[in-house]
């Protein structure tokens, strides 16, 4: 790590929202920048106790290496509270990284972004800053937000341009461009910061932070329009390329070719490239589906329905693919999982996260337990809580009675969890392997079918197992994308 650049402008940072982009991202900054104070505020006391905690391990947020991280920094020079007034009045720079959800109702619903907390945050700022103060676009933001937050600011800034405490502000745009799952990696080894201004000078001050481990080539300086409809291509960009691999991996099962062995040659075309070219269950995660929808939003407003009608066939591609997984353990189990164990290995929507945000697992679970199924589930990270709350549906352990055997006829759809990969398989007919963590990959498939109800079925949607192991432990097999498969 470089030393800090002394003669950078700010010293007081504040950050909005102390969620999955929000403490990560900042806890990096204070970790690289020991000169400069951040503070994470959050107006939920929950969370904020979460980061205090002294068990690093139980954080709100799961990222790989993130616990190192805040442990260097926390209550040296990074800071979790609950005090927003205070800590946007201390602020050189005011970082927005607040939840922007899809609207349920009203104007844009289904695929225009809520933005009530940025306006709340905007606010917030107007209100309590002092000084000058340069405000950052943290959270993914539709194109022209920016415009939204000045407005705010700047009439905050005539009404009090007499006060003796009178602010001024800048506007600038930093989108995240971090994996879950890598985020750590991502902020401290970035391929590229982007920042998108007006201001030169705001941009500069911005750039200077960076500037203590990032190399200058890869910090980007736009415009600010171009800044925020950057990080939306560039996650329609990967979602498209998702849902373009699973579309031919259903081509691959119908046809007896096999996805892994396509992508494997086409990803060596150096104009294409290997990345994001795993058949999966569909992709998840707060940002793909959402910031997708919002380009739909955006293309229909400007009077581009052609662009709009190809983006919003992305992500229902990638519904359908979700579906097309359900309907297939369906018909693999005799047309019917009335009364039927099937065993969900993994439901965050990715390994090495916690995120359950648009989890493929929910539409398969939620399809599973529509027909009837008893579903047993096991993920390291994510609590049963959580998957409570995204099912809509009580979790309900197996009575005693129940045994270790499925049995019964019953209609209606249950769920359970349990922390042993080897509990949550027993009794199954079937296991179904949604999240790609190691440990699924590891499994003894010779004492694990001990315990199951033949025909038994393991269907690999992550093609993370070895196949030959899982056929001669006498179980029926099925991966996605792989048509060779079916005539085994």
């Amino acid at each position: 790590m470089r030393e800090p650049e002394a003669n950078s402008v700010i010293r007081n940072i504040c950050c909005i929202g102390a969620g999955y982009v929000g403490g990560p991202t900042m806890a990096v900054v204070a970790d690289r920048c020991p000169l400069i104070q951040v503070k994470v505020v959050d107006i939920n006391q929950k969370r904020i106790d979460a980061w205090n905690q002294n068990d690093l391990s139980k954080l709100p947020v799961y990222e790989p290496g993130l616990d190192l991280v805040v442990s260097r920094a926390r209550n040296r020079n990074l800071y979790f509270s609950v005090d927003v007034q205070g800590a946007i009045a201390e602020a050189d720079m005011v970082f927005i990284s607040v939840n922007t959800p899809t609207k349920t109702k009203g104007l844009g619903a289904g695929k225009a972004s809520d933005l009530r907390w940025v306006e709340a945050c905007a606010r917030q700022v107007a209100n309590f800053a002092q000084g000058h103060t340069i405000v950052v676009e943290k959270s993914t933001l539709p194109v022209r937000t920016a415009e939204v937050i000045k407005t705010i600011l700047e009439a905050a800034q005539t009404s009090h341009q007499n006060d003796s405490n009178s602010s001024t502000f800048e506007v600038l745009s930093n989108p995240e461009f971090l994996a879950e799952g890598s985020a750590i990696k991502d902020l401290e080894e970035p391929d590229r910061v982007l920042i998108g201004g007006e201001s030169s000078e705001a941009i500069e001050a911005l750039a200077s932070i960076y500037k203590n481990w990032v190399p200058e080539q890869k910090i980007l300086r736009t415009n600010i329009w171009s800044s925020e409809l950057a990080k939306l291509t560039a996650n329609a960009f990967l979602a498209q390329r998702i849902s373009s691999i699973n579309s031919i991996g259903a081509l691959c099962e119908a046809t007896g070719a096999d996805v892994r062995e396509v992508a494997r040659a086409i990803g060596t075309d150096s104009r294409i490239g290997s990345k994001f070219l795993d058949a999966g269950p569909g992709f998840g995660g707060s940002c793909f589906k959402k910031d997708i929808l919002n380009l739909v939003y955006l293309s229909r407003h400007f009077g581009l329905p052609e662009v709009a009608d190809f983006w919003e066939g992305v992500v229902e591609l990638n519904t359908w693919h979700q579906h097309r997984i359900s309907r297939l353990v369906v018909k693999k189990l005799f047309g019917t999982l009335s009364g039927k164990r099937v065993a969900i290995l993994g439901f965050a929507f990715k390994a090495n996260t916690n995120d359950t945000r648009e989890t493929s697992a929910i539409n398969i679970a939620k399809d599973l337990l529509d027909e009837g199924a008893l579903l047993s589930i096991h993920d390291p990270k994510v609590a049963p809580a959580q998957i409570a709350l995204d099912l809509g549906l009580e979790e309900m352990k197996p009575s005693k009675s129940f045994g270790s055997k499925s049995s019964g006829t019953s209609n209606e759809g249950t769920w359970w969890f349990s922390e042993e990969i080897s509990e949550v398989c027993s009794g199954a007919d079937a296991i179904l392997i949604l999240t790609e963590w190691y440990q699924y990959s590891q499994i003894n498939w010779i004492e694990i079918s001990k315990n199951m109800r033949n025909p038994a079925w393991v269907f690999d949607a992550r093609s993370i197992v070895n196949s030959e192991k899982v056929l001669s432990a006498g179980l029926q097999f099925w991966r996605v994308g792989d048509g060779s498969a079916e005539v085994r």
